[in-house]
């Protein structure tokens, strides 16, 4: 069972829209996963113009890769490397930590994603 960066068990990110890396709601991962999508992040206007700056739009709908198109308050999860590049950049978006997987932190420290968490 995979574990959050509590160690405890991982809730789902978001069911609607789908994500995870197997578009299973879950920021799950394992060794196909070469993005590492394991961040439960909040989208915010500021990061989505941030990471299309980046070459990645994630704005767009790509139907071939069951990607919806997100906008701001969407969850998604997000590839750690991209997410820390943001947080570096001071575009990070907010991080629901209970829904954002342990082995994120082999990738950024717990005290950024704290500094960064999604407040209810």
């Amino acid at each position: 069972m995979p574990k959050n960066v509590f160690g405890e068990e991982l809730i789902p990110c978001s069911l609607n829209p789908l994500t995870g890396f197997y578009r299973d709601g879950c920021c799950k991962t394992d060794e196909q996963d070469f993005g590492t999508h394991t961040v439960c992040a909040v989208m915010t206007e500021e990061f989505l113009f941030f990471t299309k700056s980046r070459g990645n739009d994630l704005q767009t709908p790509r139907p071939e890769y069951l990607f919806p198109g997100l906008n701001a308050g969407d969850k998604w999860c997000l590839c750690a490397l991209r997410w820390r590049e943001a947080f570096l950049a001071g575009f990070a978006p907010p991080v629901i930590l209970e829904a954002t997987n342990e082995t994120t932190l082999n990738l950024i420290p717990m005290d950024w994603l704290i500094s960064k968490a999604f407040k209810r």
